[in-house]
């Protein structure tokens, strides 16, 4: 499922894991790139802002600028993620469309490849 407006792209996903295993894969910064597709060199922390390199071919001399709002575990009795990305109203208008549409199109690869990565992973 997805929520779509002019500025954020938000996605959510069903993920029929152990809640310590999908906590793992979002919150350790080595195991994130693993499935996500980039390396950090620091550890992922509430109010944290990090730079990272992108791993995906093609892309490797990019680097994505990720802020850590808050870290907290899993409370529900489904284990769910939430993402979220915003700032699109302030890409220029000729790039904003295409800008929008490709991270959201990236957002719904994240998302089946953190389903893969937790099903093959221990």
């Amino acid at each position: 499922m997805s929520t779509l407006t002019t500025d954020r792209i938000e996605k959510k996903i069903q993920l029929p894991h152990p809640r310590s295993k999908v906590w793992r894969a979002l919150t350790d910064s080595r195991e994130f790139g693993k499935w996500f597709g980039a390396e950090f060199s620091e550890a992922f922390q509430a109010g944290a802002r990090l730079r990272g390199g992108i791993t995906h071919k093609g892309y490797e001399h990019m680097t994505m600028d990720v802020t850590i709002e808050r870290m907290e575990p899993e409370r529900s009795g489904e284990p769910t993620t939430l993402v979220v990305e915003t700032g699109f109203d302030q890409i220029p208008l000729a790039r904003r469309a295409r800008a929008f549409r490709d991270n959201e199109g990236g957002w719904a690869s994240q998302m089946r490849a953190i389903a893969d990565h937790l099903g093959r992973s221990s």
